[in-house]
């Protein structure tokens, strides 16, 4: 079995190694290290919690050990896609280069301009960065990436999903063709291969699981809910995540819990408040220091539950989580793979549930087709209020036959055809004899032939209504008039 002193790193470096209590490298670690320290380019493929940042972090500091920054012109560079990737990615580099002279700088969103520039002006080994706030730095002219020795992409898919190849493709334009590259994926999407086969040159491809997979030690439970309505839906999937959190009790230490939107994120954890539970919620509008303070808390343990949108699904090192609660179902099979990869880490077991309705089914069978597997269903530990049987009918209800009436708006026959009209139409009751119509009678004079724009009774020929004066031309028929006019 190898060792991290079997692969030639700094003594500077093993003795930090030592000093955390790692002895042994995980697969992409022992992979990735060799061809890395050699100056190849690396092309890492391994699913979430596989220790991949010091894959890279570890071979970086050795090579950087020799060598001298200059003012704005970084030695190496390492792009993440969320502001706590990035700054994960610094805490590993802090405690890996303890007892080198190595210096770096953190650009992400939500801190100031000034402080970063003073950190890039004083010169910085390694410059650790998302991707917008890099290009605002550069575009501003504090920024030269000509001296980039080293340059890493972290969760190539998950800039992917950000749309940030945009802008991966013009940073790899700004740094020196003879660069080293290391790109790490946890999926290899077609166009995360295209930038591969553009930007790297004859890497060394390490895949140590299968491409998609997830963890044997996580216990995937899916829940399957068919709301009354559909403006309940959200309401009722709140209902059975705190039905399951009580029904786990002590086993659910914590729990993150992702939802699609940030809307929802701020929802759900104001109703697990409001209902006792100790919540908090974490998504990109939120201010980088209540963010980075959130998290703190949930890794120290003073917060139990933390509700979050998709900006805290890869990468973040939080080794003992419990529970993952996929509030709503993914609408990318990759990110279920990354979300419950939050739990079962290190080798500890997890449990990931998921919360489903009908409307659901198109995303379920994606993550099946991805992962090559069913979700075992789970039981629905929640039963909405007022559900329960209707009670079987009576047998002499079931005797007695059902009237029931007739959808037709037809004037109803008489005679025999509106008998048998009603006898198929279901009506039993006998109907009425056919009066005979009566004679038709004269009009008497001045009587308007169809009876129309008159108001009034009528009486011997008079159009009561008109007082005792009645013009003449009213009580005149329609063919006197005409002859008149003629």
């Amino acid at each position: 079995m190898t060792s991290f002193s079997d692969l030639n790193l700094d003594p500077k470096v093993l003795k930090a190694i030592e000093a955390t209590g790692y002895t042994t490298p995980t697969p992409i670690q022992a992979g990735a290290i060799a061809p890395a320290l050699e100056g190849r380019d690396v092309l890492g493929i391994a699913q979430t919690g596989t220790g991949k940042t010091a894959a890279f972090t570890l071979p970086m500091i050795t090579r950087l050990a020799k060598g001298r920054a200059r003012a704005r012109m970084p030695r190496s560079l390492v792009l993440a896609p969320t502001r706590e990737l990035a700054a994960q990615v610094a805490e590993n580099f802090d405690t890996y280069a303890k007892g080198s002279r190595l210096k770096k700088a953190l650009l992400i969103g939500g801190v100031s301009f000034k402080e970063q520039d003073q950190l890039i002006d004083r010169g910085v080994d390694v410059l650790i960065a998302t991707p917008g706030r890099l290009i605002d730095h550069f575009e501003r002219g504090k920024l030269l990436l000509t001296g980039v020795e080293i340059m890493v992409v972290d969760e190539a898919d998950r800039m992917l999903d950000m749309g940030f190849i945009p802008d991966i493709e013009r940073i790899f334009e700004m740094t020196p063709f003879t660069r080293q590259t290391l790109f790490f994926s946890a999926t290899m999407a077609p166009e995360i291969e295209r930038i591969t086969n553009t930007f790297l040159s004859n890497p060394e491809k390490i895949e140590v699981a299968r491409q998609n997979s997830t963890s044997d030690t996580i216990t995937q439970i899916l829940v399957e809910h068919t709301p009354k309505r559909r403006d309940m839906t959200a309401k009722d999937k709140r209902e059975i995540l705190r039905a399951i959190i009580e029904r786990d009790g002590p086993e659910l230490r914590n729990a993150i819990i992702f939802c699609n939107r940030k809307t929802e994120v701020d929802v759900v954890a104001k109703s697990l408040k409001k209902h006792g539970y100790d919540a908090e919620p974490i998504h990109g509008d939120l201010d980088q220091s209540h963010r980075t303070r959130t998290l703190d808390g949930f890794r120290d343990g003073s917060l139990r539950f933390l509700v979050a949108s998709d900006v805290a699904a890869r990468g973040l090192d939080i080794p003992n989580v419990s529970h993952v609660f996929n509030f709503d179902v993914p609408s990318h099979a990759e990110d279920y793979v990354h979300r419950i990869g939050r739990t079962g880490r290190a080798g500890k077991s997890g449990i990931a549930y998921t919360i489903a309705t009908p409307s659901d089914e198109k995303y379920l069978d994606a993550i099946k087709r991805l992962v090559k597997a069913d979700i075992p269903t789970g039981e629905n530990p929640w039963t909405p209020p007022g559900a329960r049987e209707e009670p079987a009918p009576a047998a002499a209800e079931e005797d007695t036959p059902k009237r029931t009436r007739s959808r037709s708006r037809a004037k109803p026959k008489r005679g025999e055809d509106a008998a048998s009209e009603d006898v198929s139409a279901g009506r039993t009751e006998p109907q009425p004899e056919a009066r005979p119509k009566p004679e038709p009678q004269e009009e008497p004079r001045g009587r308007s032939r169809g009876g129309r724009g008159r108001s009034g009774s009528e009486s011997g020929g008079r159009v009561i209504g008109l007082g005792d004066h009645v013009p003449s031309f009213i009580e005149m028929s329609f063919e006197e008039r005409r002859a008149e006019t003629a």
